[in-house]
């Protein structure tokens, strides 16, 4: 949905009418994730994608139809379907998507809930009942902000961090999860930081660089690409509230550095945290933080050496090596 906020609200602010099209479940071989959208308009104009363009005609299709009857699909394609090769899906994927009408108020409290980081997951029932078909719940985390029977559903998809379609015996059930925006903390302002910034910002991570050495985080060597805090990085990082969606990067080299700011990251809820150094070097600094009072455990989730063995040599492609490592992290591999 955030990547087609814009656009949708300049349709709403335009008056138009707008029909929603997400992907509920997929099966083998699919062209986009589950929680991939579509807006559609009733002339046929879209924005999104719910696949490789393979089905987006008959998806467009039905959103007009949605739009003009205002009623609620669950649409299914794959390769067993009599059109799976004149709509592209013949390699063997299969795709359900939902397509309802977006009702201006509904995108506007989800607009809000989305910005100000409050939304947390969205409930939306996608068969069943069709009194209630279409109907959405947006959950804040508190247990008053969707129906009591579906609580238990919608805790255990956000602990599982994907969304996912949660069958029931009289319904279905669409639980999409909205982690805030990834963000990514370096621990010292080094070569490899200023490349690490670059690629992270191309992915869509926002990115602090901690260093309390006026020389290494400065404005001149980062360009403005990051936000910089000179001080010490535990307390810098105490300071940033690390989260399930933050990944830490410890690159200074230098113990007295390095091992607090790891004493913080290794015990939050940091999806990914890893430390620059050779095999010798991590052998070392465990036994500091063994000492030091982190348990075998915290310091199992360390990843050290750094990022991915791509033979990498330059400060780039370290940050390759790095970010490539988060980026798997983050999907669960």
């Amino acid at each position: 949905m955030i990547e087609i906020l814009p656009d949708l609200e300049r349709w709403f602010d335009a008056g138009e009418a707008v029909a929603l099209a997400t992907v509920v479940d997929t099966w083998g071989s699919s062209p986009r994730g589950v929680g991939a959208k579509m807006g559609i308009l009733a002339d046929g104009r879209m924005v999104g994608s719910v696949s490789g363009g393979c089905v987006e005609g008959a998806v467009i299709e039905a959103g007009q139809e949605v739009l003009r009857t205002g009623s609620p699909v669950l649409l299914h394609f794959g390769v067993a379907d009599e059109t799976a090769w004149e709509i592209g899906l013949a390699c063997g994927g299969e795709i359900d998507v939902f397509v309802q009408p977006l009702e201006a108020s509904d995108f506007e409290s989800m607009r809000i809930a989305i910005n100000a980081g409050q939304l947390k997951a969205a409930l939306t029932v996608i068969s069943g009942d069709e009194q209630v078909v279409g109907k959405r719940w947006l959950w804040d985390g508190s247990p008053g902000s969707a129906p009591k029977p579906y609580l238990p559903e919608i805790r255990s998809t956000y602990d599982g961090r994907a969304s996912r379609r949660v069958v029931l015996p009289d319904s279905a059930l669409f639980v999409e999860v909205y982690e805030p925006d990834p963000r990514l903390i370096v621990v010292g302002g080094v070569h490899i930081s200023i490349a690490l910034a670059r690629i992270a910002g191309v992915l869509g991570y926002r990115t602090v660089v901690i260093d309390p050495r006026r020389a290494f985080g400065s404005e001149e060597r980062f360009g403005g690409i990051v936000d910089l805090v000179q001080a010490w990085p535990d307390e810098a990082l105490e300071a940033q509230g690390i989260d399930r969606s933050t990944a830490v990067a410890v690159l200074t080299h230098d113990p007295k550095l390095d091992d607090p700011a790891l004493m913080v990251a290794l015990r939050s809820e940091a999806f990914y945290v890893g430390a620059l150094g050779s095999r010798k070097t991590q052998a070392r600094r465990r036994e500091r933080l063994l000492e030091a009072g982190l348990t075998e455990a915290q310091l199992d989730r360390l990843h050290g050496p750094i990022g991915l063995d791509i033979g990498a040599r330059t400060p780039e492609e370290i940050a390759l090596a790095v970010m490539g490592e988060i980026v798997a992290n983050r999907a669960g591999n």
